[in-house]
């Protein structure tokens, strides 16, 4: 029974996991500049995502500007592209067949095939967090190392946006939730390898044995 309670805990935290991916995907604010400038009223924040530049004026005024052009884009944000994109697919993929793979439904057949498929959920997921990893973790990089070079100006320098944060939690509860799906499975399969059941002879064996045993008994009246 608690087997079955954290898988079901698992796919929960994968369906937010695989919402904050979308959402982290979609935000503009991946890295964020405020320039307040010599008055307040002239304030204007600079935000910067994946797939558009977005900017927001203290008068309430809001534009963005999205970024058809694929080729002139710096090398990492063509790889938080790509990587956020397989994280979103691979995750949904993992809930698709989780659903499967999960003791509480009745899909996916004998209780080791949904074993195998409810690993092979937890490892779709484990990779989605690990893309999205890698894509955050590689943007943050990047802006932590120009806003710490010197020659670079006060003006053009960004520090890390809400997108890149809510990165980071969508990947880490990937890995947990594909690491509960694993982890149930594999001792799932060690408590029926070593259960006593296992190890019991067969009632047709049984049978036999003693119908023998009574036959060399027989021989000997």
């Amino acid at each position: 029974m608690a087997s079955v309670g954290l898988q079901i805990t698992a796919f929960f935290i994968a369906l937010m996991a695989e919402c904050g991916a979308i959402a982290a995907t979609l935000l503009p604010n991946w890295k964020v500049n405020a320039d307040t400038g010599a008055n307040i009223v002239t304030a204007v924040i600079q935000m910067q995502g994946l797939w558009m530049d977005c900017t927001w004026y203290s008068t309430g005024m809001f534009s963005c500007t999205v970024k058809y052009s694929i080729l002139s884009l710096p090398l990492y944000i063509q790889t938080a592209r790509t990587t956020m994109i397989l994280c979103c697919i691979i995750s949904c993929l993992g809930i698709c067949v989780s659903i499967a793979g999960m003791k509480c439904t009745k899909l996916g057949g004998s209780r080791q095939t949904k074993s195998n498929i409810a690993f092979a959920g937890g490892t779709c997921f484990l990779l989605a967090g690990l893309l999205a990893m890698i894509s955050v973790s590689w943007y943050m990089k990047e802006i932590i190392s120009s806003f710490l070079d010197p020659s670079m100006p006060e003006g053009s320098k960004h520090e890390p946006g809400g997108a890149v944060y809510v990165g980071f939690i969508s990947a880490g509860m990937h890995i947990l939730a594909g690491a509960v799906f694993c982890a149930s499975c594999a001792k799932k399969q060690r408590e029926e390898r070593d259960s006593p059941l296992a190890k019991t002879p067969e009632p047709a064996t049984q049978q036999a044995e003693n119908s023998s045993a009574g036959y060399n008994l027989q021989d000997y009246v």
